[in-house]
């Protein structure tokens, strides 16, 4: 992401007449640092959900692939790759000729996952692919080689209604009949389970957000007193929706100097920063069909809080 089309987006969102940053710029390298603390807090509970679905459902998933002769596995934002790798172990054990290709826009971020898998698996097919997911989907279409796609870690959920079918459309128009997706998607469940899992008693989940503003002063010479904003996190249990915002404590202006503008904000105002969907099974369900999909199976963790929701082209 170049440093003009996050001024842009800054621009544009500390402008609108609802505030907002877009939950992309949350990644720099400490935002990245800081979200992996979120991920091992005893509250945030989708990640070990998932780890526990991928490792001990893994034959199942394999099962329902129903692949003849070799196939591709193909990752969008796979991350370290930690949860992936109980996958990718299961079809190793079982001797399956396949290809892993993970697509990203970094090439350092798909190094990284490269030693890693390596690691512990050194007889891995490692195909990975530089670029945004559809120019990448795209190359793919034109292979006779079945593909599993992989769009884990609940990511689904930061996206508004139009833009989840935007994306899936974008997927299906570049997926063979027969081609496979697995998605995960964060569940509806016990309110209080998910405000604490948003709202963590240390301030990590804080800390996240509010790297944010540091980022811009980092990055885009802005002067944000970051001691003069707070973080609130709200989740509606009737639409399912998290949203995340950083409040203004008091009236005040902040100039960015790559942007030559000041920005004024009121007592209380709010920054959005976030939205996290909780789904329901029919939703998803519902999701599938309208973008052309058919479900195979929705393979959950012990305590039905997450699932990896596997669909058919």
């Amino acid at each position: 992401m170049s440093d003009t089309t996050f001024a842009a987006d800054i621009h544009k969102g500390l402008t609108a007449p609802l505030k907002h940053i877009s939950s992309k710029y949350f990644y720099d390298d400490i935002g990245s640092g800081i979200f992996q603390d979120i991920m091992k807090m005893p509250e945030y509970y989708p990640t070990p959900c998932e780890f526990e679905i991928l490792s001990l459902q893994g034959e199942q998933i394999i099962q329902k692939l129903d692949f003849q002769g070799a196939f591709n596995i193909v990752e969008f934002g796979a991350g370290d790759g930690i949860k992936t790798r109980q996958l990718l172990k299961k079809l190793t054990e079982q001797g399956a000729d396949f290809s892993y290709v993970p697509i990203d826009i970094s090439s350092k971020a798909l190094e990284e996952l490269e030693i890693g898998m390596r690691e512990h698996l050194p007889g891995l097919k490692f195909e990975p692919m530089v670029g945004n997911y559809f120019s990448m989907m795209e190359e793919l279409a034109g292979s006779t080689v079945p593909c599993l796609f992989l769009f884990l870690g609940g990511n689904i959920g930061n996206y508004e209604i139009n833009e989840v079918n935007a994306l899936l459309s974008g997927f299906g128009k570049n997926m063979k009949p027969g081609d496979k997706l697995l998605t995960g998607f964060d569940l509806q469940k016990n309110p209080a389970t998910i405000r604490c899992a948003y709202d963590d008693p240390k301030g990590i989940t804080k800390a996240f957000n509010i790297n944010l503003l540091h980022r811009i002063n980092r990055e885009l010479g802005g002067n944000f007193n970051t001691n003069q904003f707070d973080f609130y996190s709200h989740y509606n249990p009737i639409n399912g929706e998290v949203r995340s915002y950083l409040i203004s404590l008091a009236p005040q202006k902040v100039f960015i100097k790559e942007n030559d503008h000041t920005y004024s904000f009121e007592r209380n105002e709010v920054i959005w920063t976030e939205l996290s969907k909780k789904y329901t099974l029919s939703e998803i369900e519902k999701t599938a069909e309208n973008n052309g999909f058919k479900v195979v199976e929705h393979f959950l963790d012990c305590k039905h809080y997450f699932t990896d929701s596997l669909w058919e082209k």
